[in-house]
């Protein structure tokens, strides 16, 4: 089983934008996740932290759905990341029009697919 880390969210727009300007991303039908390194400073090295970042914006829908995709996202974050991905990154998860509306385990699937697409999937523990 693979040893679970502690999970914080990005809060500052800055952040977003330095995991954007990587260019490491994949697209899945059920949303977006982009990829980047995470800053020497922001964690020590013998207490690895996963941080991530959600994002809908209003092409996704009104606030109800951007919410409800949100909290999707956050939830699937919550499960995997802390288990399966690897810490030394950034993680953004930016929803898409199908976020909201798609079953749970096609979206986790999808999320999956990315996580092992950009090879940062772990099976197990380092």
């Amino acid at each position: 089983m693979p040893q679970k880390h502690d999970i914080i969210t990005l809060k500052k727009r800055r952040s977003f934008l330095a995991v954007a300007a990587t260019g490491k991303k994949w697209v899945a039908p059920g949303l977006i996740l982009q990829l980047g390194p995470v800053r020497p400073d922001s964690t020590p090295p013998e207490n690895p932290v996963c941080h991530y970042g959600l994002t809908a914006s209003g092409k996704v829908g009104n606030a109800v759905v951007r919410n409800r995709a949100r909290r999707r996202l956050r939830a699937l974050a919550q499960e995997l990341l802390a288990l399966h991905a690897d810490p030394s990154h950034d993680y953004v998860l930016i929803a898409r029009n199908t976020t909201a509306t798609r079953a749970h385990e096609a979206l986790r699937l999808d999320f999956i697919t990315a996580l092992k697409k950009l090879k940062v999937w772990r099976e197990s523990p380092p």
